[in-house]
């Protein structure tokens, strides 16, 4: 994967990086033992979702299947729509499901990912027919310079 030649240093240094660790990574790994699979969405756009204040809906399944918990919460909380106006308190946000050590360590794993497709797919936009807002790869290689490592 490769940013645009417009890609400030700071995107193209991110998309450097991220891919670098992504070449390192197994992804035939999975979620490992301890982390029970669930059927999920797959897409965190909260457009995707109807909500009362009580339950949430999903109205949505293109990209469902199974998945588990941790990679659903980093899918929400990562998705670069749920950013726009109101951020979720990414950090809080998968205490609400009492996760287990093993959906905890798999959660790091899975924001970091999610965080590089969101940088990947903004700092591909053809400058002339943009995807996303102008500024969101930087915006997103900000955000993933601040995820533990």
């Amino acid at each position: 994967m490769t940013a645009r030649p417009q890609a400030d240093g700071l995107v193209r240094q991110a998309v450097v990086a991220g891919s670098v660790r992504l070449a390192r990574s197994d992804p035939g790994a999975g979620a490992p033992s301890g982390v029970p699979p669930v059927f999920g969405p797959g897409d965190g756009s909260l457009a995707d979702c109807l909500g009362d204040g009580r339950r949430v809906r999903v109205v949505d399944f293109e990209d469902s299947g199974l998945s588990d918990r941790p990679f659903e919460s980093a899918e929400i909380t990562g998705h670069v729509g749920c950013r726009v106006e109101h951020p979720p308190d990414a950090a809080a946000f998968p205490d609400r499901f009492d996760p287990s050590r093993a959906e905890t360590a798999r959660l790091r794993e899975c924001r970091r990912l999610l965080a590089l497709v969101w940088l990947f797919l903004p700092a591909a936009d053809d400058p002339e027919n943009p995807g996303n807002p102008p500024g969101t790869a930087g915006r997103q290689a900000d955000r993933l310079s601040e995820l533990p490592a």
